[in-house]
């Protein structure tokens, strides 16, 4: 049987996305006969000399997954896609696709918002004629409803430690009240098209090993070098705490490089170093 919606929420939100205003004002609007529409602009990242274009789009796919998971678990329709850089654009070009009743544009603080120094809102009402709320969260202060893991290997990605650390995390969460969600990340060897396909391959192995297990993850691609990959997602995301697999030092570049050292004055996180025992590479060539 198929799903008519009596009304259509469009929700527009960027590093927001997941803030537990947003999530309850998605709450106070929920019923048998509404929808949501997810829309999440893309954002270009701070770090790195060159910008990777698939990099950007899989942030904000991410943030998408990331929210559609925790809103679907409520028990609530909606579906997502990943809007314009522009957020503008991308809200009035999904008002054309959607024709929602009703808009709810989520932002940081007016001090710390790009969108609101650009008079967002009211363009969109102007433009749109349709009633906008505006809901002002700051992740930083409030936190998220749920826990976040940032998980970063790339060609220990397969490897059996970093999903039976990812499994124990997981099972840490399960008498609490939040919910563990994980963020895998996974630089690229390069920037070519070869190296873009090798590390989505990666990608998807280690999500479609984590989903037969129980356990949800977006993912994205990320910078060819691993500390601006990780300085980009974290821009893209608040998390918890963060994981790095990589092999033994003498096989490792990233290790020579200190990077599990480097992240953890940086980011004044948790961060937890997952060995690769033996050099296993499942991902076909």
């Amino acid at each position: 049987m198929s799903f008519i919606a009596s009304k259509t929420v469009l929700v527009v939100a960027n590093e927001t996305i997941g803030g537990r205003k947003l999530i309850e004002a998605v709450k106070e609007r929920a019923g048998d006969d509404v929808r949501f529409i997810l829309c999440v602009p893309q954002n270009r990242p701070r770090a790195g000399l060159v910008v990777y274009d698939d990099a950007v789009f899989d942030a904000a796919q991410a943030r998408v997954e990331l929210a559609l998971e925790v809103i679907r678990d409520m028990g609530i329709r909606a579906i997502g896609e990943v809007g314009d850089p522009d957020p503008y654009t991308a809200t009035v070009d999904a008002v054309r696709a959607y024709r929602p009743d009703e808009i709810i544009i989520s932002t940081y603080p007016e001090t710390r918002s790009g969108w609101l120094r650009r008079d967002l809102i009211e363009r969109v009402e102007d433009a749109t004629g349709l009633p906008v709320t505006h809901v002002v969260t700051d992740i930083e202060t409030e936190g998220l409803p749920f826990h976040v893991t940032l998980a970063v290997a790339n060609r220990t990605a397969s490897g059996d430690e970093l999903l039976e650390a990812l499994k124990a995390k997981a099972d840490a969460f399960t008498e609490g009240e939040q919910r563990e969600l994980f963020l895998l990340l996974v630089p690229q060897e390069g920037g070519d098209g070869a190296a873009t396909r090798r590390a989505r391959t990666r990608l998807k192995l280690v999500q479609d090993r984590l989903r037969v297990r129980g356990l949800y993850a977006a993912g994205m691609i990320g910078d060819p070098d691993p500390y601006t990959a990780i300085m980009n997602a974290l821009q893209y995301f608040r998390v918890d705490d963060i994981v790095i697999s990589t092999f033994a030092e003498t096989k490792s570049g990233w290790l020579r490089a200190d990077l599990v050292e480097r992240v953890r004055r940086a980011t004044g996180k948790p961060v937890e170093h997952v060995l690769q025992s033996e050099q296993v590479e499942r991902t076909p060539a």
